[in-house]
């Protein structure tokens, strides 16, 4: 690494290779070689991270070959990367006997990262908003190495900084940086009662609170957030939905909640992505009785029946029982706690809850379809509400649906 001058343990060929599978592969090869340098576990997102340890599990005693034997394996066909890849890796039974010894002595691959990588202080990447639900998993992998929380930034600029590093994900809070754009927000104060008398009265104008400035925002209160950048963005509204949990100093510490547009709706509900990770989460307690987890979920609304209603997608690491996934389709059903949402439940303006099981692999097509579009890995994330826009994507979850069951629950 200290030759190659470079933070990272993989050369450039690996680094910058067109095919993600290869990549990836070779980048846990390069981890292996450099076991004793590593210092830190990073990616953009915490789902990268999870998906390379799952990927790890399937694939590390054909790693453990390659180190033996000092040859790469012939999946890997680019001779760019194999070319690279030449020059790192050397026959070494011992390192391969020390890795298979510590996989084979792990209880469910618990604590793998610190037992692969000695010296690694911490695990680092996004893991606030749609990368909380790979947390529990993370953590697993991570054992009792802490995990930090990245900056608080989008495409659009950076927006604030991790000033409480030491608390865990879901608590990370982000000091705003006054002077790396001009920030407003937009308060959000709606509730059920302004929508029905929307709904109810078509001649009636919802006007939107107007922004305030940096210095006007309320503890306790959400906002969306509106940023002015150097680059040329004007008044751009992020989407994103934020808490003001405090202040550091005279700027906010804003609590990252959920992005605006993202939402389940079929009647007066407002399902937000915050709200539906809280019910999988609640639900998938109920398989973990089992010894299972969800690997990963999605959503979308039904309008094909009448009254529509909300589909929930899981991918679940083995099989479950008839009997447990009716009762997970029931809590699923009573965890939306909208007050829209069940008082629609409770007159059947929205109709039953459909939770749908996929096979095993799906949201890797999912990942795959995305990858094939020119997509960054780095970049992915899982798309949790499904929208018309997403037919490939529908098309991917429906084509792999195993079984269905319709909640009980009203």
């Amino acid at each position: 690494m200290k030759a190659m001058q470079s933070q990272c343990c993989s050369p450039d060929e690996v680094i910058f290779g067109t095919d993600f599978h290869q990549s990836l592969y070779c980048h846990l090869l390069c981890g292996l070689i450099f076991r004793e340098e590593i210092q830190l576990v990073s990616s953009t997102f915490a789902h990268s991270i999870v998906h390379a340890f799952r990927t790890f599990e399937q694939v590390w005693e054909e790693l453990c070959a390659d180190i033996r034997d000092g040859v790469l394996t012939s999946h890997i066909t680019f001779p760019s990367v194999r070319s690279a890849m030449a020059k790192l890796l050397k026959s070494n039974p011992e390192l391969a006997d020390l890795i298979h010894k510590k996989c084979s002595g792990l209880s469910n691959w618990y604590g793998l990262i610190p037992e692969l990588f000695p010296n690694v202080k911490y695990i680092y990447g996004i893991m606030t908003g749609s990368m909380e639900p790979y947390l529990q998993k993370l953590r697993h992998y991570a054992g009792d190495l802490p995990l930090l929380s990245a900056d608080y930034g989008s495409s659009e600029g950076w927006i604030g900084a991790n000033v409480n590093p030491n608390l865990p994900p879901e608590s990370a809070t982000y000091a705003v940086l006054p002077n790396i754009g001009y920030f407003e927000f937009i308060p959000l104060k709606e509730n059920v009662e302004e929508h029905v008398q929307d709904k109810a009265n078509a001649s009636f104008l919802s006007m939107e609170p107007k922004p305030i400035g940096l210095t006007e925002v309320k503890v306790g209160e959400e906002y969306e957030v509106i940023i002015t950048s150097f680059a040329g963005l004007y008044r751009y509204r992020l989407g994103d939905v934020v808490k003001v949990m405090g202040f550091h100093n005279s700027t906010p510490e804003l609590k990252f909640v959920c992005r605006r547009n993202l939402m389940l709706t079929i009647n007066i509900d407002k399902t937000t992505e915050k709200d539906l990770q809280l019910a999988v989460e609640e639900a998938a307690k109920l398989i973990a009785e089992e010894k299972m987890e969800v690997l990963d979920f999605s959503s979308y609304v039904d309008f094909s029946t009448d009254p529509g209603h909300y589909v929930i997608f899981w991918e679940i690491s083995g099989e479950v029982s008839d009997e447990v996934l009716k009762e997970c389709c029931n809590c699923l059903d009573r965890s939306f706690v909208d007050a829209g949402y069940v008082s629609s439940r409770k007159v059947n303006a929205i109709g039953p809850l459909e939770l749908r099981v996929l096979r095993s692999g799906t949201f890797q097509k999912i990942l795959d379809h995305y990858l094939g579009l020119g997509a960054a890995f780095s970049q992915f994330k899982t798309p949790r509400c499904v929208g018309p826009r997403n037919n490939k994507v529908l098309q991917i979850l429906c084509d792999n649906v195993a079984e269905s069951y319709f909640s009980t629950a009203f």
